[in-house]
């Protein structure tokens, strides 16, 4: 596949990087391309701006800041439309985190997701990749064996979409259904980051275990 990323992080540039390791052409959309000249040498992957890459991509993945998201969206313009759009945003407050836990500028009966949803309505979310740090989102590898990723979204085909990328990125996934079960995901962030923040441990996952 063309896979377009919007955004130019660490992030953007992990996933962006695994897809072109497991065979897909890949390009970063950012408001600075000169600023990733390194990362298109190192993995052959294409830069360009936002617009570039909603275009370029047969799916996307949004990889920003949750603050910034909606208007990364506006400017990728029309690209987006009836694009399977990856969302590994949180909505996270700026501000500092309180003993370990960082505060979100959502509340438990919405979700940033739902908004972006309703910001793009011709464009189909599915949430995932926002509770694991960049280190292990591609092909991780842990001694207890896969891990869990929890995927929501309105539309069922993306799901099944999304699913075959991350079996791919090796992982087992966890279907929540609907874009309200990113009310549970999205806050799964604060809970992997509160082992950070108090003793500086980043490369934990979630697993799922059934019986």
């Amino acid at each position: 596949m063309n896979v377009g990323i919007l955004g130019s992080g660490i992030v953007a540039q992990t996933l962006g990087a695994g897809f072109i390791r497991h065979g897909h052409a890949a390009m970063l959309g950012t408001r600075e391309p000169g600023k990733l000249a390194d990362w298109s040498k190192a993995t052959g992957g294409k830069v360009g701006s936002l617009g570039d890459a909603a275009s370029f991509g047969e799916i996307l993945v949004l990889a920003v800041k949750g603050t910034a998201a909606e208007d990364v969206l506006r400017m990728a313009g029309d690209g987006v439309a009836g694009k399977i759009i990856i969302d590994t945003t949180n909505p996270i407050a700026p501000k500092p985190p309180v003993n370990g836990v960082l505060s979100y500028f959502t509340t438990l009966d919405d979700s940033l997701m739902e908004r972006l949803q309703a910001f793009r309505p011709d464009a189909r979310f599915v949430k995932a990749f926002n509770s694991v740090g960049n280190s292990r989102m591609v092909n991780p590898t842990f001694s207890d064996g896969k891990p869990t990723m929890f995927i929501c979204g309105n539309d069922d085909e993306a799901r099944k979409v999304v699913t075959k990328v991350l079996d791919q990125f090796g992982w087992d996934v966890e279907d929540l259904g609907k874009a309200e079960a990113a009310r549970a995901i999205e806050p799964l962030c604060i809970l992997w980051c509160i082992p950070g923040f108090l003793r500086n441990e980043w490369t934990h996952a979630y697993k799922v275990v059934h019986a």
